[in-house]
């Protein structure tokens, strides 16, 4: 037997396609068996499964159980839920040896996929594209492997739970906070973590649904924060939280309904951090405002700009030893108490206990950062064989003038304006530019410097592309 799959669905980061169409429960077998076959070569047997509230997630985690037992592994299956709470079981216990959920994350209801783990690292990249060789080539061990069952919700609250150690919880009895769940899959763990918070917990849409009827489970995308936004304005809350369809990327506002971007949120877990680590290095993507690498020094921390993914990031953190990082798109990554993965409910209680220590609410830290003029991610469409040739040639461009570039992901470039990054992704046919300044009339100048090297490379900023 051999399995070939669509060539779309073989992501950088993870697996993903769209179901009937590029995805389907034979890929889902197929990925069993080539995981299960990689991990076994590798020494490994047993390996966690779980998956996110999409209407397609019990279908592909029956193919994929079917086919990891089929080549030998045994399965621990965790059910519903967050992907962070996979990554739970995995870090936790010495017998587990991988992971996989099935999540199609963010993306639309009709998406689904794999993030996996392998041996305690993310599994990403040569390694995707490994097990899609092992797949065409059919060159599966056979086994008979076994599968059980798993409950480890209350152990992975009362984990969460551990964010608040060490602070005087009577002292957030007067905390008010809204959630918004989204319908996605950590609206359960929500329900059984505010109920154990102090405090007072108003929350949105924690019935997980994987046809998101009230909004799409994008937090970073501010048309999806509406109904928190209602919510705080309506009760007068503290703050609000936001959480992606699977639980690993957090989305914020404060009490006064404005956005918390990751790069904010994450000058804020650097302040805290930093008291108890002095000299540790925080690590943001290239997305990140220049002010958080700013405040990073002026805390006494080393900030490091680094690529963009989540997988690429958790692996720079293991290289540095860093105890922080985080990413634009809201993934925030904490190795000081934690396991150094991307999970957004223990993010949105390290954000209540930074406001603790730190004795400022959250909108007060909030409004005392700079306020800078930013474009939001701006992706427009490039042909897939195109797009990295052009960053190529504006590298090549630049090199040959005196401008400030830094190249550890596309190319961002400094001036007296502020600062313009072009990239290419690396899971969509697009290039992705962002500019900010201090001042409208900067970041206009900054933005047609883009254009610029864009039209040299015979490009215009057109048609923006969605997720």
């Amino acid at each position: 037997m051999k399995h070939a799959f669509h060539p779309t669905i073989l992501r950088e980061y993870d697996i993903r396609g769209i179901i009937g169409e590029t995805l389907s429960a034979d890929d889902a077998r197929a990925i069993g068996r080539s995981f299960a076959t990689l991990l076994r070569r590798a020494g490994g047997k047993t390996v966690a499964v779980g998956y996110d509230g999409r209407v397609s997630s019990p279908v592909l985690e029956h193919a994929l159980v079917e086919g990891l037992t089929a080549s030998g592994c045994d399965v621990v299956r965790i059910g519903m839920g967050p992907t962070p709470m996979l990554y739970f079981a995995e870090a936790s216990s010495e017998q587990v040896d991988g992971g996989i959920q099935i999540t199609g994350s963010h993306n639309p209801a009709n998406y689904n996929g794999f993030k996996m783990v392998f041996q305690g690292r993310p599994f990403f990249g040569r390694d995707i594209q490994d097990l899609g060789q092992v797949s065409a080539e059919g060159d599966w061990f056979d086994g008979t492997g076994t599968a059980r069952t798993l409950d480890i919700q209350e152990d992975y609250v009362a984990r969460l739970m551990g964010a608040l150690d060490g602070i005087d919880l009577a002292r957030l009895e007067r905390l008010r906070i809204g959630w918004d769940a989204g319908n996605g899959a950590a609206g359960p763990v929500l329900d059984m973590l505010a109920a154990r918070l102090p405090g007072e917990h108003h929350l949105l849409y924690t019935e997980v649904d994987g046809h998101f009827p009230n909004h799409h489970p994008d937090p970073t995308v501010e048309a999806n924060l509406a109904d928190l936004k209602a919510l705080v304005a309506e009760k007068k809350l503290d703050f609000g939280v936001a959480f992606d369809g699977d639980g690993d990327r957090i989305g914020a506002i404060d009490g006064m309904g404005r956005v918390i971007w990751g790069d904010q949120l994450l000058m804020i877990y650097a302040e805290d951090l930093l008291a108890n680590l002095p000299g540790a290095t925080i690590i943001a993507d290239v997305k990140a405002s220049r002010a958080l690498f700013e405040r990073v020094g002026q805390l006494g921390g080393k900030p490091l700009m680094w690529k963009t993914g989540h997988s690429l990031i958790k692996s720079k953190m293991k290289e540095t030893g860093s105890p922080l990082a985080g990413e634009m798109s809201g993934h925030v990554f904490f190795a000081d108490t934690y396991y150094g993965f991307d999970d957004a409910l223990y993010a949105a209680l390290r954000l209540i206990a930074a406001s603790a220590r730190l004795g400022k609410t959250v909108t007060d830290l909030r409004g005392a950062m700079p306020a800078l003029v930013n474009t939001p991610e701006l992706r427009f469409q490039v042909d897939e064989s195109r797009k990295f040739a052009v960053i190529d040639e504006v590298r090549a461009r630049l090199a040959e003038t005196d401008a400030e570039v830094n190249d550890t992901d596309g190319v961002r470039v400094t001036t007296p304006d502020g600062w313009w990054l072009l990239r290419a992704s690396n899971t969509q046919d697009v290039l992705v530019a962002r500019a900010e300044g201090e001042s409208d009339a900067a970041v206009e100048r900054l933005m047609a410097q883009i254009d610029e090297q864009l039209a040299l490379s015979g490009l215009v900023r057109g048609e923006q592309a969605g997720h």
